[in-house]
């Protein structure tokens, strides 16, 4: 692995412990596939700082400090931008590309407000995210038009539409369902500054609204809506809330690796006794 600096080297081995990566570190789609899943296991999709009001940033030296040293998770403009600069600093071709999110959309067709990866290993492309909050595929789909990709009980395949470009589904109940639909032109990090500023201040965007927490485990997920946990275990789920700051606050550490001592939080929706 060439690193440019020290410095730099020591953020990308700190960032490789914080997502429990010990692997080989040569650019390969299973290093690639290894990757994704330590980090969708352990960095958790989180809205905790839009709720509260306080400016993200998308520098990756402000990323590194949030996500690996304070141990914290973020949303897919934060998430992708730096595992996108750890996989270059591993040696990976990646192309940063912007997606219209369709799932859960109430009035399609959707505005572009999500950040994917395009990684190209020789001449093969990749679809990859660690930024879709536990509903989009747990690792690297092969960008290839029709052909369909199991990991474990999820299915996906990609299709092009002549009017939204490549388009990621997914199958459920036997029904194929758009997840969200991009085109393959190379963004930069300032191509972004609008869409993140929408969705961190528009009273319409889901992100200002409430909190969403999601992070997958090798049973299920867990999931934070509102002051909602639910915890899925294969096709069982428990639901509960917290009814004092205290239980909320473990929760999070439990859940989702969150510390509130550590970080500025917001406060909860529910009542507090």
């Amino acid at each position: 692995m060439e690193i440019q600096s020290h410095r730099l080297q020591a953020d990308a081995l700190a960032y490789l412990s914080r997502i429990g990566y010990d692997g080989e570190l040569r650019p390969s789609v299973e290093t690639l596939a290894r990757l994704q899943e330590c980090h969708l296991h352990t960095v958790p999709f989180e809205n905790l700082d839009i709720i509260e009001r306080i400016p993200l940033s998308l520098e990756v030296p402000d990323l590194i400090d949030k996500v690996v040293h304070r141990r914290r998770g973020g949303y897919c403009f934060e998430l992708n931008a730096l595992f996108g600069w750890l996989l270059r600093e591993l040696g990976f071709s990646v192309t940063d590309l912007i997606a219209r999110f369709w799932r859960g959309d109430s009035y399609p067709p959707p505005m572009r407000s999500h950040h994917v990866l395009q990684v190209t290993i020789g001449t093969v492309q990749y679809l990859c995210d660690v930024g879709g909050g536990g509903g989009t595929p747990c690792r690297p789909i092969l960008l290839q038009e029709g052909l369909v990709q199991a990991q474990g009980k999820e299915c996906y395949r990609v299709l092009i539409d002549p009017q939204f470009g490549w388009v990621l589904c997914g199958r459920k109940q036997d029904e194929w369902n758009w997840l969200y639909s991009f085109t393959k032109e190379p963004q930069l990090p300032s191509d972004y500054a609008m869409a993140t500023y929408w969705c961190e201040h528009a009273p319409e965007s889901k992100f200002t609204q409430n909190l969403i927490l999601a992070i997958r485990t090798r049973e299920g997920r867990h999931t934070v809506s509102g002051d909602e946990f639910r915890i899925y275990i294969g096709d069982e789920v428990t639901s509960f809330v917290p009814q004092t700051q205290k239980a909320y606050d473990e929760a999070l550490l439990t859940y989702f690796g969150i510390e509130q001592a550590q970080n500025r939080m917001i406060p909860l929706n529910a009542q507090r006794r």
